[in-house]
């Protein structure tokens, strides 16, 4: 062949058809080296050892390859599409969280101001309530002073740590939302190119092929993980009141109300599960599906604080209930019939809830006891870890009517029966 013969085939054809060096058909693909070559290629020492296919079967293997890969893409898709929206999700779910953390603060403080004020008043004034007490001396003054500065310090102490949490929570979550939209674009950019190149002629396909699988298996290992904040219910109001135990009253169990599958102490203290139905005959005030006691104290007014063991329980109920003359509705619907506290574990876990609304607080360690207070009048119920001498949660600003009973519950067992129990503490002297 002339040439000028020769000058003009390699202007017509074009580079990715033929080999530059040869002037023959690119038929073949070296997977090592990742390039197209022709029959005269392979004849070289340079890709003597190197695996070879021919370009229709080499297009075809990294064409599966992209289509397998694109399946993973697509999942990561989904996954970092989900991932955002939570992240976006949680941000407004902080700033409600920590709006509602600053009223529960507010609420438990203002509730131990009152109690700190009523104790004030009682110290001065007689048992007739019209004379000063002289007996009151100053290092009793002294002390409620020094208390009520105490109060004002923590208070403070706990607003500063809650605004903390909540702005280094909301910085956690940008910085997520930032890494993770990152990421989606360039998981949507990759699946595009994928989506588009498993469309082209084979040579066009292959061009940057192994590029294109290492950069999405790349992709693939960088994690996807959302966030890890501060759960503002794990930042407690520590140094429970001394002054609840001023308030704590000796409940007992009363058994016309109790389940039929539960069995009471002879002290009427201690609630557990009975290896057969109790022989209760069909009382209206007992309850029907749900395994559960009302204690025999009603409460119309004034303060009340009570302890239950809850360690040889894994679920549980605890808290108030609205006295009536039937108990036969049990549901946990939304009313003001019932505020609880609700334990339950979860493989070595413990999840609380509260209700209403049912909602989770917090994740922790298993409790051994819980206290409960109940200022009828301030309308307030507080539960608290009694070990730890922290606040876990409270309802505040609600308006009673009529008589508030102690509840327990304990979970109806699915198959055989358990031997969860929980036990009323007698009242202990103030510490």
């Amino acid at each position: 062949m002339s040439k000028r013969c020769r000058l003009q085939l390699q202007h017509c054809a074009t580079e990715d058809a033929y080999c530059a060096t040869h002037v023959e058909p690119l038929e073949l693909f070296c997977d090592d080296d990742q390039v197209t070559m022709c029959n005269q290629c392979l004849l070289s020492q340079e890709h003597k050892h190197h695996t070879v296919l021919g370009i229709e079967a080499a297009a075809e293997k990294y064409r599966e390859l992209f289509q397998e890969m694109l399946e993973s893409l697509w999942q990561k898709v989904e996954v970092a599409e989900s991932i955002l929206a939570d992240e976006q999700e949680r941000m407004m779910m902080v700033r409600e969280e920590e709006q509602n953390f600053k009223e529960i603060i507010e609420s438990e403080y203002r509730m131990r101001f009152r109690l700190l004020r009523e104790e004030n008043e009682m110290n001065f004034l007689s048992p007739q309530g019209c004379k000063l007490d002289l007996s009151l001396t100053e290092a009793n003054q002294n002390y409620l002073m020094r208390f009520a500065a105490e109060l004002e310090e923590n208070f403070q102490e706990m607003l500063q740590r809650l605004d903390f949490s909540g702005r280094e929570n909301m910085n956690k979550l940008k910085e997520s939302e930032e890494r993770v939209s990152e990421q989606l674009c360039s998981l949507q950019e990759l699946t595009a190119q994928l989506e588009e190149k498993c469309g082209r002629p084979a040579a066009a396909l292959l061009q940057n092929a192994r590029c294109c699988l290492e950069r999405s298996e790349s992709l693939l290992l960088q994690c996807l993980v959302p966030a890890r904040i501060t759960d503002l219910s794990l930042c407690p109001i520590k140094r429970m009141s001394k002054m609840l135990a001023a308030y704590q009253r000796h409940i007992t169990l009363d058994p016309e109300t109790a389940h039929c599958w539960l069995v009471l102490s002879e002290d009427l203290r201690t609630v557990r599960f009975g290896s057969i139905q109790q022989d209760v005959p069909g009382n209206p005030r007992s309850f029907d599906f749900s395994a559960s006691v009302l204690g025999v104290e009603r409460f119309c007014s004034g303060r009340h604080y009570w302890e239950v063991a809850v360690d040889q329980a894994a679920q549980w109920q605890l808290g108030v209930s609205r006295d009536s003359a039937d108990n036969k509705d049990n549901t946990l619907r939304a009313s003001p019939d019932k505020f609880l506290l609700i334990g339950s574990m979860m493989g070595t876990d413990y999840t609380f809830w509260v209700f209403p609304p049912f909602k989770k607080v917090c994740l922790q360690k298993k409790m051994r006891k819980v206290g409960v207070f109940l200022g009828y009048e301030y309308g307030h119920i507080s539960f608290y870890n009694v070990t730890e001498r922290s606040l876990i949660y409270n309802f505040s600003h609600l308006s009673f009517q009529g008589a508030l009973r102690p509840l327990f519950s304990l979970c109806i067992p699915n198959g055989n029966m358990n031997s969860d129990s929980l036990t009323v503490c007698l009242p202990r002297a103030p510490s």
